[in-house]
Protein backbone atom coordinates (compact mmCIF):
# COMPACT_ATOMS: atom_id res chain seq x y z
CA UNK A 1 0.00 0.00 0.00
CA UNK A 2 1.06 3.38 -0.85
CA UNK A 3 2.73 5.40 1.97
CA UNK A 4 0.19 7.85 1.59
CA UNK A 5 -2.56 5.59 2.21
CA UNK A 6 -1.23 4.26 4.79
CA UNK A 7 -1.03 7.39 6.81
CA UNK A 8 -4.12 8.74 5.65
CA UNK A 9 -6.15 5.24 6.24
CA UNK A 10 -9.68 5.72 6.19
CA UNK A 11 -10.93 2.49 5.15
CA UNK A 12 -11.44 0.97 8.68
CA UNK A 13 -12.99 4.18 9.72
CA UNK A 14 -15.51 3.64 7.48
CA UNK A 15 -16.46 0.13 7.89
CA UNK A 16 -17.34 1.06 11.22
CA UNK A 17 -19.23 3.85 10.60
CA UNK A 18 -20.93 1.14 8.60
CA UNK A 19 -21.16 -0.83 11.81
CA UNK A 20 -22.98 1.79 13.67
CA UNK A 21 -25.32 2.47 10.74
CA UNK A 22 -26.84 -0.44 10.68
CA UNK A 23 -25.65 -0.36 6.47
CA UNK A 24 -27.27 -2.89 4.09
CA UNK A 25 -24.91 -5.67 3.22
CA UNK A 26 -24.42 -3.66 -0.51
CA UNK A 27 -22.71 -0.90 1.02
CA UNK A 28 -20.31 -3.34 3.55
CA UNK A 29 -19.67 -5.51 0.42
CA UNK A 30 -18.46 -2.70 -1.65
CA UNK A 31 -16.60 -0.99 1.35
CA UNK A 32 -14.56 -4.14 2.03
CA UNK A 33 -14.12 -4.69 -1.34
CA UNK A 34 -12.72 -1.21 -1.81
CA UNK A 35 -10.29 -1.89 1.40
CA UNK A 36 -8.94 -5.14 0.36
CA UNK A 37 -7.85 -3.13 -3.61
CA UNK A 38 -6.87 -0.52 -1.57
CA UNK A 39 -4.17 -2.68 0.71
CA UNK A 40 -3.21 -4.27 -2.70
CA UNK A 41 -2.53 -0.87 -4.28
CA UNK A 42 -5.41 -1.92 -7.17
CA UNK A 43 -6.71 1.74 -7.22
CA UNK A 44 -8.74 1.40 -10.75
CA UNK A 45 -11.00 -1.47 -8.46
CA UNK A 46 -10.69 0.64 -4.89
CA UNK A 47 -12.13 3.71 -7.35
CA UNK A 48 -14.79 1.57 -8.89
CA UNK A 49 -15.92 0.18 -5.32
CA UNK A 50 -16.05 3.66 -3.70
CA UNK A 51 -17.89 5.20 -6.22
CA UNK A 52 -20.40 2.62 -5.87
CA UNK A 53 -20.41 3.15 -2.24
CA UNK A 54 -21.09 6.71 -2.76
CA UNK A 55 -23.90 6.34 -4.46
CA UNK A 56 -25.38 3.86 -1.58
CA UNK A 57 -23.87 6.15 0.98
CA UNK A 58 -23.83 9.96 -0.02
CA UNK A 59 -23.88 10.87 3.82
CA UNK A 60 -20.83 9.53 4.77
CA UNK A 61 -18.09 11.36 4.81
CA UNK A 62 -15.38 8.59 5.17
CA UNK A 63 -16.35 7.77 1.92
CA UNK A 64 -15.23 10.83 -0.26
CA UNK A 65 -12.56 11.42 1.74
CA UNK A 66 -10.91 7.49 0.79
CA UNK A 67 -12.69 8.46 -2.70
CA UNK A 68 -10.54 11.74 -3.11
CA UNK A 69 -7.81 9.93 -1.72
CA UNK A 70 -7.80 7.43 -4.22
CA UNK A 71 -8.03 10.31 -7.31
CA UNK A 72 -5.12 12.03 -5.92
CA UNK A 73 -3.18 9.00 -6.31
CA UNK A 74 -4.47 8.58 -9.81
CA UNK A 75 -3.26 12.59 -10.35
CA UNK A 76 -6.83 13.00 -11.40
CA UNK A 77 -6.89 16.28 -9.16
CA UNK A 78 -10.36 17.42 -10.87
CA UNK A 79 -12.39 14.85 -9.24
CA UNK A 80 -9.83 15.06 -6.06
CA UNK A 81 -11.28 18.32 -5.28
CA UNK A 82 -14.85 18.04 -5.06
CA UNK A 83 -14.64 14.56 -3.53
CA UNK A 84 -12.29 15.69 -0.68
CA UNK A 85 -14.62 18.95 -0.24
CA UNK A 86 -17.76 17.04 0.38
CA UNK A 87 -15.97 14.91 2.59
CA UNK A 88 -15.01 17.88 4.65
CA UNK A 89 -18.32 19.69 4.67
CA UNK A 90 -19.98 16.46 5.76
CA UNK A 91 -17.08 16.21 8.49
CA UNK A 92 -14.41 19.28 9.16
CA UNK A 93 -12.56 17.41 11.54
CA UNK A 94 -10.99 15.52 8.86
CA UNK A 95 -7.65 17.68 8.81
CA UNK A 96 -5.90 15.18 6.57
CA UNK A 97 -8.70 15.06 3.80
CA UNK A 98 -7.69 18.99 4.32
CA UNK A 99 -4.24 18.58 3.00
CA UNK A 100 -4.66 16.25 0.39
CA UNK A 101 -7.10 18.74 -1.17
CA UNK A 102 -5.10 21.94 -0.75
CA UNK A 103 -2.28 19.23 -2.53
CA UNK A 104 -4.76 18.64 -5.26
CA UNK A 105 -5.39 22.48 -5.82
CA UNK A 106 -1.43 23.20 -5.49
CA UNK A 107 -1.28 19.72 -8.25
CA UNK A 108 -4.10 22.09 -10.57
CA UNK A 109 -1.87 25.19 -10.29
CA UNK A 110 -5.03 26.67 -8.13
CA UNK A 111 -1.98 27.70 -6.07
CA UNK A 112 -3.86 30.82 -3.90
CA UNK A 113 -6.41 28.45 -2.79
CA UNK A 114 -3.68 25.51 -1.94
CA UNK A 115 -1.87 27.76 0.65
CA UNK A 116 -4.14 27.94 3.77
CA UNK A 117 -4.31 24.26 3.80
CA UNK A 118 -0.34 23.67 2.42
CA UNK A 119 0.24 25.99 4.92
CA UNK A 120 -1.75 24.35 7.91
CA UNK A 121 -0.41 20.85 7.23
CA UNK A 122 3.09 21.57 6.40
CA UNK A 123 3.37 23.77 10.28
CA UNK A 124 0.98 21.75 12.77
CA UNK A 125 0.48 18.01 10.98
CA UNK A 126 1.78 15.40 13.64
CA UNK A 127 2.48 12.61 10.42
CA UNK A 128 5.67 13.27 9.07
CA UNK A 129 4.57 12.14 5.58
CA UNK A 130 2.02 14.64 5.01
CA UNK A 131 4.37 17.39 6.15
CA UNK A 132 6.84 16.10 3.90
CA UNK A 133 4.53 16.21 1.18
CA UNK A 134 2.53 19.86 1.96
CA UNK A 135 6.07 21.77 2.44
CA UNK A 136 7.24 20.32 -0.79
CA UNK A 137 4.03 21.79 -2.44
CA UNK A 138 4.73 24.73 -0.39
CA UNK A 139 7.77 25.04 -2.82
CA UNK A 140 5.52 24.84 -6.10
CA UNK A 141 2.98 26.94 -4.73
CA UNK A 142 5.40 29.76 -3.59
CA UNK A 143 7.62 29.31 -6.49
CA UNK A 144 4.58 29.56 -8.84
CA UNK A 145 3.47 32.89 -7.32
CA UNK A 146 6.38 34.27 -7.20
CA UNK A 147 7.38 34.41 -3.71
CA UNK A 148 10.57 33.79 -3.89
CA UNK A 149 11.40 34.71 -0.01
CA UNK A 150 9.09 32.39 1.36
CA UNK A 151 9.98 28.97 -0.78
CA UNK A 152 13.58 29.91 0.41
CA UNK A 153 11.99 29.93 4.07
CA UNK A 154 9.98 26.97 3.43
CA UNK A 155 13.42 25.21 1.65
CA UNK A 156 15.65 25.28 4.53
CA UNK A 157 12.78 24.30 6.95
CA UNK A 158 12.24 21.34 4.92
CA UNK A 159 16.25 20.98 4.99
CA UNK A 160 16.38 20.60 8.64
CA UNK A 161 13.36 18.20 8.98
CA UNK A 162 14.16 15.82 6.30
CA UNK A 163 18.23 16.26 6.04
CA UNK A 164 18.76 12.50 3.90
CA UNK A 165 15.94 12.55 1.75
CA UNK A 166 16.41 12.87 -1.58
CA UNK A 167 13.53 14.14 -3.15
CA UNK A 168 13.93 17.20 -0.73
CA UNK A 169 17.10 17.70 -1.62
CA UNK A 170 16.29 18.15 -5.48
CA UNK A 171 13.58 20.30 -4.96
CA UNK A 172 15.34 22.60 -2.53
CA UNK A 173 18.26 22.22 -4.19
CA UNK A 174 16.59 23.89 -7.45
CA UNK A 175 15.35 26.52 -5.16
CA UNK A 176 18.04 27.78 -3.73
CA UNK A 177 19.68 27.79 -7.38
CA UNK A 178 16.43 29.80 -8.90
CA UNK A 179 16.97 32.20 -6.75
CA UNK A 180 21.25 32.50 -6.86
CA UNK A 181 20.23 32.84 -10.30
CA UNK A 182 17.62 35.92 -10.09
CA UNK A 183 19.99 37.55 -7.58
CA UNK A 184 23.22 37.17 -10.01
CA UNK A 185 20.86 38.42 -12.90
CA UNK A 186 19.72 41.25 -10.88
CA UNK A 187 23.88 41.95 -9.88
CA UNK A 188 24.68 42.28 -13.51
CA UNK A 189 21.93 44.67 -14.03
CA UNK A 190 22.37 47.48 -10.80
CA UNK A 191 26.36 46.98 -10.64
CA UNK A 192 27.54 45.56 -14.15
CA UNK A 193 30.93 47.72 -13.06
CA UNK A 194 31.17 47.08 -10.05
CA UNK A 195 33.87 44.41 -8.58
CA UNK A 196 31.16 42.19 -7.32
CA UNK A 197 29.69 42.03 -10.84
CA UNK A 198 33.46 41.07 -12.00
CA UNK A 199 34.18 38.50 -8.87
CA UNK A 200 30.90 37.00 -9.70
CA UNK A 201 31.72 36.41 -13.51
CA UNK A 202 35.05 35.06 -12.56
CA UNK A 203 33.72 32.61 -10.32
CA UNK A 204 31.21 31.32 -13.04
CA UNK A 205 33.70 30.56 -15.51
CA UNK A 206 36.33 29.42 -13.18
CA UNK A 207 33.78 26.73 -12.29
CA UNK A 208 33.21 25.88 -16.31
CA UNK A 209 36.24 25.38 -16.93
CA UNK A 210 36.78 28.54 -18.90
CA UNK A 211 39.99 29.49 -17.35
CA UNK A 212 41.01 32.05 -19.45
CA UNK A 213 37.95 34.08 -19.38
CA UNK A 214 37.81 33.96 -15.23
CA UNK A 215 41.50 35.19 -15.12
CA UNK A 216 40.73 38.47 -17.33
CA UNK A 217 37.13 38.74 -14.26
CA UNK A 218 39.70 38.32 -11.60
CA UNK A 219 42.30 40.47 -12.77
CA UNK A 220 39.49 43.24 -13.52
CA UNK A 221 38.59 42.87 -9.43
CA UNK A 222 42.36 43.47 -8.45
CA UNK A 223 42.54 46.85 -10.79
CA UNK A 224 39.44 48.59 -8.70
CA UNK A 225 40.68 46.53 -5.58
CA UNK A 226 44.15 45.24 -5.69
CA UNK A 227 44.47 44.52 -2.01
CA UNK A 228 41.19 43.19 -1.89
CA UNK A 229 41.63 39.80 -0.35
CA UNK A 230 41.36 36.30 -1.79
CA UNK A 231 41.60 37.00 -5.66
CA UNK A 232 45.23 36.43 -5.78
CA UNK A 233 44.75 32.88 -4.10
CA UNK A 234 41.31 32.54 -6.59
CA UNK A 235 43.95 33.10 -9.65
CA UNK A 236 46.78 30.93 -8.41
CA UNK A 237 43.89 28.39 -8.20
CA UNK A 238 42.67 29.49 -11.73
CA UNK A 239 46.32 29.18 -13.13
CA UNK A 240 47.09 25.67 -11.53
CA UNK A 241 43.56 24.41 -12.89
CA UNK A 242 44.59 25.50 -16.87
CA UNK A 243 47.45 23.74 -16.33
CA UNK A 244 46.07 20.24 -14.98
CA UNK A 245 42.83 20.99 -17.82
CA UNK A 246 45.01 21.16 -21.08
CA UNK A 247 47.98 18.89 -19.69
CA UNK A 248 50.29 21.61 -20.33
CA UNK A 249 54.26 22.29 -19.40
CA UNK A 250 53.25 25.58 -18.10
CA UNK A 251 55.56 26.20 -14.74
CA UNK A 252 53.90 26.84 -11.21
CA UNK A 253 55.96 29.44 -10.50
CA UNK A 254 53.17 32.19 -11.75
CA UNK A 255 50.48 30.51 -9.66
CA UNK A 256 53.33 30.56 -6.48
CA UNK A 257 53.97 34.53 -7.64
CA UNK A 258 50.33 34.89 -6.95
CA UNK A 259 50.06 32.77 -3.97
CA UNK A 260 52.83 34.86 -2.45
CA UNK A 261 51.07 37.81 -2.90
CA UNK A 262 47.66 36.89 -1.36
CA UNK A 263 49.61 36.10 1.47
CA UNK A 264 51.43 39.32 1.99
CA UNK A 265 47.90 40.84 1.82
CA UNK A 266 46.55 38.20 4.39
CA UNK A 267 48.54 35.87 6.24
CA UNK A 268 46.14 33.64 7.82
CA UNK A 269 45.03 32.32 4.16
CA UNK A 270 45.25 28.84 4.68
CA UNK A 271 44.40 27.79 1.16
CA UNK A 272 47.34 29.94 -0.02
CA UNK A 273 49.94 28.83 2.10
CA UNK A 274 48.93 25.19 1.84
CA UNK A 275 49.16 25.66 -1.97
CA UNK A 276 52.39 27.86 -2.00
CA UNK A 277 53.77 24.93 0.25
CA UNK A 278 53.09 22.56 -2.21
CA UNK A 279 54.33 24.20 -5.03
CA UNK A 280 58.18 24.18 -3.06
CA UNK A 281 57.41 20.41 -2.10
CA UNK A 282 57.02 19.45 -5.40
CA UNK A 283 60.23 21.34 -6.64
CA UNK A 284 61.98 19.49 -3.39
CA UNK A 285 61.91 22.79 -1.92
CA UNK A 286 61.08 20.98 1.56
CA UNK A 287 62.53 23.55 4.26
CA UNK A 288 60.29 26.23 2.58
CA UNK A 289 57.29 23.89 2.19
CA UNK A 290 57.29 23.19 5.53
CA UNK A 291 57.34 26.55 6.86
CA UNK A 292 54.11 26.99 4.81
CA UNK A 293 52.26 23.86 5.67
CA UNK A 294 53.07 24.86 9.17
CA UNK A 295 51.70 28.66 8.77
CA UNK A 296 48.82 27.05 7.17
CA UNK A 297 48.20 24.12 10.59
CA UNK A 298 48.70 27.39 12.02
CA UNK A 299 45.51 29.09 11.22
CA UNK A 300 43.56 26.04 10.13
CA UNK A 301 44.57 23.17 13.06
CA UNK A 302 42.66 20.45 11.25
CA UNK A 303 43.14 21.21 7.49
CA UNK A 304 43.55 17.23 6.50
CA UNK A 305 45.44 18.18 2.99
CA UNK A 306 48.11 20.25 5.11
CA UNK A 307 48.97 17.78 7.57
CA UNK A 308 49.24 14.94 4.66
CA UNK A 309 51.40 17.21 2.81
CA UNK A 310 53.63 18.07 5.86
CA UNK A 311 54.16 14.15 6.59
CA UNK A 312 55.38 14.03 2.76
CA UNK A 313 57.87 16.29 3.47
CA UNK A 314 58.95 14.27 6.93
CA UNK A 315 58.74 11.43 4.73
CA UNK A 316 61.35 12.81 2.53
CA UNK A 317 63.75 14.20 5.26
CA UNK A 318 63.79 9.96 6.53
CA UNK A 319 61.65 11.76 9.68
CA UNK A 320 59.06 9.10 10.33
CA UNK A 321 58.38 9.90 13.61
CA UNK A 322 57.36 13.53 12.79
CA UNK A 323 55.48 12.37 9.73
CA UNK A 324 53.65 10.27 12.03
CA UNK A 325 51.88 12.31 14.55
CA UNK A 326 50.39 14.42 11.13
CA UNK A 327 49.37 10.74 9.49
CA UNK A 328 47.71 10.07 12.75
CA UNK A 329 46.00 13.70 12.86
CA UNK A 330 44.71 13.61 9.11
CA UNK A 331 43.25 9.57 9.73
CA UNK A 332 41.49 10.90 12.35
CA UNK A 333 40.26 13.91 10.37
CA UNK A 334 39.22 11.90 7.17
CA UNK A 335 39.50 7.98 8.07
CA UNK A 336 38.43 7.63 4.08
CA UNK A 337 41.33 8.67 2.77
CA UNK A 338 43.38 6.19 1.16
CA UNK A 339 46.65 8.54 0.43
CA UNK A 340 46.85 8.85 4.80
CA UNK A 341 46.41 5.12 5.29
CA UNK A 342 49.22 4.54 2.79
CA UNK A 343 51.67 6.70 3.79
CA UNK A 344 50.80 5.51 7.29
CA UNK A 345 51.65 2.13 6.48
CA UNK A 346 55.25 3.64 4.94
CA UNK A 347 55.99 5.30 8.25
CA UNK A 348 55.09 2.23 10.35
CA UNK A 349 57.12 0.37 8.07
CA UNK A 350 59.92 2.99 8.69
CA UNK A 351 59.43 2.28 12.29
CA UNK A 352 59.79 -1.43 12.39
CA UNK A 353 55.69 -1.47 13.82
CA UNK A 354 54.48 -4.29 11.52
CA UNK A 355 51.46 -4.63 12.69
CA UNK A 356 50.58 -1.58 12.36
CA UNK A 357 52.25 -1.11 8.66
CA UNK A 358 49.84 -4.44 7.77
CA UNK A 359 46.71 -2.49 9.27
CA UNK A 360 47.50 0.44 7.27
CA UNK A 361 47.97 -1.07 4.27
CA UNK A 362 45.10 -3.29 4.42
CA UNK A 363 42.93 -0.53 4.94
CA UNK A 364 44.27 1.33 1.97
CA UNK A 365 43.65 -1.27 -0.27
CA UNK A 366 39.88 -1.84 1.08
CA UNK A 367 39.66 2.12 0.04
CA UNK A 368 41.31 2.45 -3.22
CA UNK A 369 39.52 -0.91 -4.43
CA UNK A 370 36.21 0.52 -3.34
CA UNK A 371 36.98 3.84 -5.20
CA UNK A 372 38.49 1.72 -8.01
CA UNK A 373 35.15 -0.16 -8.39
CA UNK A 374 32.97 3.67 -7.91
CA UNK A 375 35.15 5.52 -10.20
CA UNK A 376 33.06 8.28 -9.88
CA UNK A 377 33.74 11.70 -7.41
CA UNK A 378 31.47 14.61 -7.08
CA UNK A 379 34.51 16.76 -8.03
CA UNK A 380 32.77 17.60 -11.05
CA UNK A 381 30.21 19.64 -9.44
CA UNK A 382 32.35 22.18 -7.38
CA UNK A 383 36.13 23.26 -8.38
CA UNK A 384 38.53 21.82 -5.55
CA UNK A 385 39.82 24.22 -3.16
CA UNK A 386 42.78 22.83 -2.29
CA UNK A 387 45.21 20.66 -4.53
CA UNK A 388 44.72 17.29 -3.21
CA UNK A 389 47.31 15.06 -1.95
CA UNK A 390 48.33 12.00 -4.48
CA UNK A 391 50.40 8.75 -3.40
CA UNK A 392 54.13 9.46 -5.25
CA UNK A 393 53.75 7.78 -8.91
CA UNK A 394 57.31 5.57 -8.04
CA UNK A 395 55.45 3.95 -5.06
CA UNK A 396 55.19 0.60 -4.74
Amino acid sequence: MNLLFKTVCFSLIVLNAFGQLETPRPAEKYAQEGQSALASGRYEEAQRAYEKLRELEPGVAEVHANLGLIYFEEKKFEQAVPALRQALKLKPSLSKSDNILAMSLSELGRYKEALPGLDKGFSRSSDAEIRRMCGLQLLRAYTGLKRDNKAVEVALQLNRLYADDPEVLYQTGKIYGNVAYQTMHKLWHVGPDSIWRHQAAAEAYESQAAFDQALIQYRAVLEADPRRPGIHYRIGRTLLSRQREHNTEESAEEAAQEFEQELQIDPSNANAAYELGEIHRRAERLKQAQQLFEQSLQFYPDFEEAHLGLSAVFISENKPGQALLHLQKAVAINPQNEVAWYRLSVVQRALGNSADQEKALAEFKRLHEKSSQQNLTTDFLTPQEVTKQEIDANAQ
